[in-house]
């Protein structure tokens, strides 16, 4: 077995997974140590180089913990900055599987005589992602396929990487009290043990092709059952570009691009309260006729219907200044006794999130100051948070803070100048809680999802 194979066979193996769980372990353990001498001590560190230091020792691991740091970039303030910049750089560029592994896992998945069941079958993934890898396959009919295949002992990985994020959080609850991590990592549980699931995200996959068969230029691929099991998900292959290809295109099709991915997430959320909760840019295409391929369906998150009442109420709130709408609205989502100086400080964030669907003209989403869009309002609204006793974070917050920044930092790239408050209010002008409760209930009946 040459070098580079044994690598990668030992990614996989028990003694790969204690080599890699004790060097996170090592890192978190240092992180503490700095951390605690910089609180208690009053030794300072150089937070960019540890931040640093610490994204080299997570960034080639396959598996969750590099799927956490992405989402915790982008929730305001749940890493100090120093470390939310450089976990927003992390992706998943661990050596894939070899072939040989590949074959076993296969095999393991649709039975000995597996490579009969394709007309052909690449050899080398073309995607990598935090749980699993992609194939490009031919089925015997000629239809071009997507396989992807999940690495091996994942629900390990996530119960270790878990225990790490708790050390993670421990440890900054102790440096700073400006926010509660406790329903974070609740939520990220939740959502990463789901995604272990391919049969669940078979289901979530036609549950969005049901949502949007009304939506033009939104596409979602077909699950094939023959294909699949819950390792492995095989559904039609979407072409596209991807999206950083439209950056520089003329106005009017960034523009366009920019309208489509608006309705392909939030169409789904104010008609069906559902989310999809990893707006990351692999996680969707655009075709040459500027219409989306929607892709990947492991972290969806279904909300009650009076959260997403919480979602309008507060638009409307900040539209009017009404501060016991606000407080209505936060409550609804969870927030519990807030003081008038802790509602205060939420509405900064607010207002900064609706800010392009509260200004009625056409306008850029933003700017992304210093590469991480929000940065600077998380900073003050932690800031004050501190001074006003920190708050918890409700479970359901996390995936709909993190689609909108996730969106608005696509937005900020493609630079797209739209009237987002038209666009918002033609989206919600038909809301009706009732009626949307009765639209999810039945949409998760028929595809066998929970409601």
């Amino acid at each position: 077995m040459s070098e580079k194979s044994s690598a990668r066979h030992n990614s996989g193996s028990i003694g790969g997974r204690l080599i890699r769980y004790g060097r996170v372990s090592t890192t978190m353990a240092g992180l503490a140590a700095r951390l605690a001498g910089e609180r208690y001590l009053g030794l300072k560190i150089e937070r960019e180089e540890h931040a640093q230091q610490l994204l080299e020792a997570l960034g080639n691991l396959k598996g969750p913990l590099m799927k956490v740091g992405q989402i915790l970039a982008t929730i305001p303030e749940a890493l100090p900055p120093e470390y939310a910049r450089e976990f927003q750089h992390l992706q998943a560029n661990a050596p894939p599987m070899g072939w040989p592994f590949v074959r076993r896992r296969m095999k393991t998945e649709l039975g000995a005589r597996w490579e009969d069941k394709f007309a052909s079958f690449e050899r080398d993934s073309c995607a990598a992602a935090s749980l699993g890898q992609v194939h490009k396959a031919v089925s015997h009919d000629g239809t071009l396929l997507a396989c992807k295949l999940q690495y091996p002992d994942m629900e390990s990985a996530i119960r270790a990487d878990l225990n790490q994020l708790k050390i993670i959080f421990s440890i900054f609850e102790k440096y700073d009290k400006a926010i509660s991590t406790r329903h974070i990592h609740e939520e990220l549980s939740a959502r990463l043990y789901e995604e272990l699931d391919y049969i669940r995200e078979a289901r979530h996959c036609r549950l969005y092709a049901h949502m949007l068969e009304s939506t033009k230029n939104v596409h979602v691929p077909a699950v094939t059952d023959a294909l699949s099991s819950e390792r492995l998900l095989t559904t039609t292959w979407l072409e596209g570009r991807k999206i950083m290809d439209y950056v520089d295109a003329p106005l009017e099709q960034r523009n366009r691009v920019a309208m489509n991915m608006f309705r392909a997430w939030y169409v789904p959320l104010y008609f069906f309260g559902i989310i999809h909760g990893d707006p990351h840019p692999g996680n969707y295409t655009v075709r040459d006729d500027l219409s989306i391929n929607l892709l990947d369906f492991g972290c969806v998150r279904v909300f009650p219907a009076r959260f997403v009442g919480g979602v309008i109420d507060l638009y409307h709130a900040l539209e009017r200044e009404d501060d016991a709408l606000a407080v209505h609205a936060y409550e609804t989502w969870g927030f519990e006794n807030l003081s008038k100086e802790q509602v205060e400080t939420l509405n900064i964030w607010a207002r900064f999130l609706y800010g392009p669907l509260l200004d009625d003209k056409v306008r850029t989403i933003g700017e992304a100051k210093h590469g991480v869009y929000g940065r600077e309002t998380a900073q003050q609204v932690h800031k004050k948070l501190r001074e006003v006793g920190g708050v918890t974070v409700p479970r359901e917050f996390v995936f709909m803070d993190r689609a909108a920044l996730g969106l608005g930092s696509v937005f900020i790239h493609l630079q797209a100048e739209i009237n987002w408050h038209r666009m918002f209010r033609d989206m919600i002008a038909d809301f009706d809680l009732h009626a949307m409760e009765k639209r999810q209930a039945e949409a998760l009946t028929q595809f066998g999802l929970e409601t």
